[in-house]
């Protein structure tokens, strides 16, 4: 078994949303797509290997946002079977309300962050559950729900590692700066702290993040993100509190975040980098509407 990471230059960014491409003794499988906008890149990276998507036979996706699985419908309609959590798996077969939710927040961006995203042939979309274990390419990956970012979000254990989408947060490769991506509408701070337990309770030796790379400090970055969601949450919450504008808190967000990487040593390319991944004004934007959740409820 080999596992590659795919870089899809991201908006010409290297190293920001990763496509992993795992050979297996009976093929291939590549757990993430990136978006459409992206997919000529994937192609790309494919043929450099004298690969094609019609070598590819086996699609799993962490969840349906359009970073992570915007050009599934595509892989999919050159044959390949697309497997999603059973939530996500209506969208993928018909994207309409995704594309209309992410067109009210991205609006006249939408065609160059995400391209097109097309719908996947039902027949090719398997729907999955918690513990399902999907059999592809000689190799087994069990399904395991971790929700918080997204309710409709899996993470696959494969052997002793693991894809984790978003559910371990984001750890670019240029940097072992930990980032929080929240966005609404499902961001729930104590779900995605009981989903960092389960991650921790697997004892993973390795995790594969979509953004960016393989990393062994499986326990450090989990519990580099609880630490980073609770005071994120609270950092919103008190602004909340104090009846500053929801504009005010984006401005007073990003200031504390571009300081805490600087602090952390980035550079300007790797912040542009951390920013293409995880747009913080979403974050702001998912932690509010938690804690007005909260209050309602």
């Amino acid at each position: 078994m080999e596992i590659t990471a795919l870089d899809l230059d991201f908006l010409s960014l290297p190293q920001t949303i990763a496509s992993y491409l795992i050979s297996g003794p009976d093929g291939y499988v590549l757990v993430e797509t990136g978006p459409a906008s992206t997919l000529e890149n994937l192609r790309r990276r494919l043929a450099e290997r004298n690969l094609s998507f019609h070598d590819i036979g086996h699609v799993l996706v962490t969840h349906i946002h359009l970073d992570h699985a915007g050009a599934a419908g595509w892989l999919a309609r050159e044959g390949a079977t697309i497997y999603v959590h059973e939530v996500g798996a209506p969208h993928l077969i018909d994207p309409s309300r995704l594309l209309s939710s992410a067109s009210r927040i991205y609006g006249d961006r939408m065609d160059e962050l995400w391209g097109e995203t097309v719908a996947a042939p039902a027949e090719n979309v398997v729907p999955l559950i918690d513990g399902d274990v999907v059999d592809a390419a000689g190799l087994k990956f069990t399904a395991i729900n971790t929700p918080g970012h997204a309710w409709h979000h899996h993470t696959y254990r494969l052997e002793d590692i693991a894809f984790t989408g978003d559910a371990a947060g984001i750890r670019l490769a240029a940097s072992g700066l930990v980032d929080l991506p929240a966005p609404p509408p499902e961001f729930k701070l104590e779900v995605w702290q009981a989903t960092i337990d389960t991650l921790l309770a697997q004892n993973f030796n390795a995790i594969y993040p979509t953004h960016f790379g393989r990393t062994e400090l499986v326990r450090e970055q989990l519990e580099s993100l609880r630490a980073l969601m609770d005071e994120s949450a609270e950092f919103v919450r008190l602004r909340m509190l104090e009846g500053m504008e929801r504009d005010a808190i984006v401005d007073d967000y990003l200031a504390w975040n571009h300081e805490r990487m600087r602090a952390g040593g980035l550079s300007d390319l790797a912040i542009e980098q951390y920013n293409a991944a995880n747009p913080l004004y979403m974050s702001v934007d998912g932690i509010m509407r938690y804690w007005q959740k909260k209050l309602r409820d």
